[in-house]
């Protein structure tokens, strides 16, 4: 790719007498030389992440690597944050050119977010809820009066999470919710401040690894609330197993939706088609930060609906006949 591509057009050179004259002026003004030739400033591309020990954190780093190692002229870096609808409203307020977030965040109608659409489907998120093996929750409806979080204020997991309970008529105050990030999550379980919490990310998640590597912990069964769920959210949820090779626990089914990797709608298209090439043709690369990565195909990623595709995603998607 060449490195003028995502550059301001210089202006053009002075012609003769003129140029004598500008002589002249840079001699007896040497600090003017120093401006006429400074290198135009990099484009900066901030990728929207969620909490550093789950999956879009470890996604994004990744892809900020390869990005800057293959594209020249961008200086890309990742943004710690409470996940989905945060990095939704982060790159629809142009605080962040690209980011992550489950489908369930994303409006009906594409028009909500004009400013917002996708460049891939990239992986589904699991709906996991963690207890204790030993405590007394074994399903759903055991929550009923327990102290669960139910994720991070403006992340996915609380979406999904909340509009669980109400399918399940768990919603109110018929479950005391706390609002925990996962690493808070984590620690509160440890210390018995909750009963339970709800996190949904990519297969397999980094801190539920190191909790059920050194304590003994049960994920709950969700399988059989999928159906409610798609009765008042069409399309979104389906089934997925968390086998037992994951975590060590007993398998299970679960909930589990979409992700998407999304971008600023005004970034230029042939921009935006290289970051969908590195995307695709590096998913190896990406799949060694994470395994979610390894499960991007060109095929699947153009199912981004109700997002649109960004212009230059889409021409690369064609020029790939996925």
């Amino acid at each position: 790719m060449s490195r003028t591509r995502f550059r301001r057009v210089r202006p053009r050179p002075v012609r003769p007498p003129a140029l004598l004259a500008l002589l002249l002026v840079v001699v007896a003004l040497p600090g003017v030389a120093g401006c006429q030739d400074a290198p135009e400033p990099p484009v900066r591309i901030r990728i929207a992440t969620g909490s550093p020990t789950a999956v879009y954190h470890a996604f994004g780093q990744s892809l900020a690597a390869v990005l800057n190692r293959e594209l020249p002229d961008v200086r890309a870096s990742v943004v710690v944050t409470a996940a989905s609808a945060e990095n939704v409203r982060l790159v629809g307020a142009g605080e962040a050119e690209l980011g992550f977030t489950q489908a369930d965040v994303l409006p009906a109608a594409p028009a909500a977010h004009p400013s917002v659409v996708a460049v891939a489907r990239v992986y589904d998120d699991l709906l996991h809820l963690v207890t204790t093996a030993g405590g007394p929750v074994r399903t759903l409806a055991d929550l009923r009066g327990r102290r669960v979080s139910v994720g991070a204020p403006g992340s996915g997991t609380e979406i999904t999470a909340v509009r669980l309970l109400e399918v399940a008529r768990l919603g109110g105050d018929r479950v005391r919710q706390e609002r925990l990030g996962l690493d808070d999550s984590v620690a509160a379980l440890r210390a018995g401040t909750i009963d339970a919490f709800f996190f949904s990310g990519g297969l397999p998640v980094r801190a539920l690894e190191q909790l059920t590597d050194d304590s003994a912990t049960r994920i709950v069964d969700l399988g059989e609330w999928t159906g409610p769920l798609r009765e008042s959210n069409p399309e979104v949820y389906v089934s997925r197993d968390i086998p037992r090779s994951v975590y060590g626990t007993d398998p299970v089914t679960t909930v589990a939706n979409p992700n998407f990797l999304i971008v600023r709608a005004d970034l230029p298209a042939p921009l935006i088609r290289e970051v969908t090439r590195l995307l695709m043709e590096r998913r190896q690369e990406l799949a060694a930060a994470h395994p979610a990565a390894g499960r991007m195909s060109p095929r699947s990623a153009i199912a981004t609906a109700p997002l649109p595709l960004h212009p230059g995603a889409a021409d690369w998607y064609r020029a790939a006949k996925p």
